[in-house]
């Protein structure tokens, strides 16, 4: 076998050739890019804002009309590969509208550089928004982080992050995390038509996958600044996404965290981050929910 039970690339390729998967896949693409666009339009934005020393670091701001307002990040997907924050700022529409600033960040792409680089890219914006949240009238105390897909894996990275160690932070500089379809166990895709872009090395699989990093249940105390967990997905994603949601968030809540699931009836894997478009959809209304907890205010 290959990977769990599966025994050729073929078996793999089948669950997380979402593109394949998903037959609308251009259309959802289309919406993307158009809904993008609008939002940009209609939203007051910073756009390509720096946060690292490379052309790819960059970040694009919503700014909520309050003062102090609840930031959340936003990681896009693309398996680490595709796509940029461009593609992702229709995100910021549900969230802005309730108060709630929202940053979606932009990284360099594999094979330029690694899924580690990328891991380090992320963790550099985070710390950039924590550092500069007064500048664009967001609370440093009231940082939140989310993504899709690939954007999924990155932001359950964040979560999982020593703040205080690495950085120089607060441990507990992440509030709550709400990943979306993502991909919590690197393990299957050097087996995948994804590997020649990817180039994973199995040291960056064990030590990159946010499910082979959680520690023992006797050692959650050591890690009290590891955030609530949202673990959403579409209900007719393939079943290895489904699955891989699902093991994570067992394993969280095994390891002593606190973490609650919301599968999306109807929705497929490109669908899933929809919700975003307005406040009071399922996913956008749990997601403000976990913001909330009494800081909304």
């Amino acid at each position: 076998m290959l990977y769990r039970e599966f025994s050729t690339q073929e078996e793999l390729d089948a669950q997380y050739n979402l593109r394949n998967a998903v037959p609308d896949y251009p259309a959802y693409s289309r919406f993307y890019e158009e809904s993008s666009r609008q939002a940009r339009e209609r939203l007051k934005c910073q756009l390509d804002v720096a946060y690292g020393p490379t052309l790819a670091e960059q970040l694009d701001i919503f700014p909520a009309a309050r003062r102090d307002a609840p930031v959340l990040i936003f990681i896009h997907g693309g398996y680490w590969c595709r796509f940029s924050s461009k593609e992702f700022s229709f995100v910021a529409e549900g969230p802005v509208s309730a108060g709630v600033t929202t940053v979606v960040i932009n990284y360099a792409l594999c094979p330029t550089v690694s899924v580690g680089e990328i891991v380090r890219q992320s963790r550099a914006a985070a710390a950039w928004v924590y550092t500069n949240a007064g500048s664009f009238g967001g609370d440093p105390e009231r940082i939140f982080v989310s993504g899709h897909s690939a954007g999924g894996h990155l932001s359950a990275m964040l979560a999982m992050t020593d703040w205080e160690v690495g950085y120089g932070l607060p441990a507990d500089l992440i509030k709550g995390c709400s990943p979306i379809s993502g991909l919590f166990d690197l393990a299957p895709f050097p087996y995948t038509y994804l590997q020649p872009q990817l180039q994973l090395t199995w040291d960056e699989v064990l030590r990159y996958s946010p499910i082979r990093n959680l520690p023992a249940k006797a050692n959650a105390a050591a890690n009290t600044h590891f955030p609530p967990m949202l673990v959403s997905y579409g209900e007719e994603e393939t079943p290895e996404l489904r699955r891989q949601s699902e093991d994570f968030l067992a394993a969280w809540k095994s390891s002593g965290f606190e973490g609650e699931s919301l599968p999306q009836p109807g929705g497929d894997h490109f669908s899933a981050i929809s919700g975003f478009l307005k406040a009071d959809s399922l996913l956008c209304a749990a997601i403000l929910g976990q913001i909330d907890g009494g800081l909304l205010g």
